[in-house]
């Protein structure tokens, strides 16, 4: 089963995205976006950038958590990784996402 990406609104009226691997599990969570055509230029700009391996940011949390950044050309987070348990698990999840997001459907729920 391929990517997708899920668009949907938040509590607050907003919108944001989350690409979900073929198993379902969340990869990479965007920032929220005040419209839905920038959440969608958004979505666009991860499928531009999945692939080139200096467009991610490897960090590590307070916790020692491994986690990445996905950025834009512009430096720009566009996305950002779930906490991982190890630096391995966190390269897994890069691997995934250069994997899933360039081919990614749409699942918009943001529409009735």
């Amino acid at each position: 089963m391929a990517g997708k990406f899920v668009l949907s609104t938040t509590s607050d009226g907003q919108y944001m995205f989350n690409l979900k691997a073929g198993n379902g599990e969340t990869i990479l969570t965007s920032e929220r976006y005040q419209t839905r055509d920038s959440a969608l230029n958004g979505i666009d700009s991860v499928r531009k950038n999945a692939l080139l391996d200096e467009r991610y940011e490897r960090r590590t949390a307070s916790n020692g958590e491994p986690y990445f950044v996905l950025k834009a050309a512009n430096h720009q987070e566009i996305g950002r990784s779930e906490m991982y348990s190890s630096e391995v698990a966190m390269e897994n999840g890069i691997a995934s996402v250069k994997k899933n997001a360039p081919e990614a459907t749409l699942d918009d729920q943001t529409t009735s």
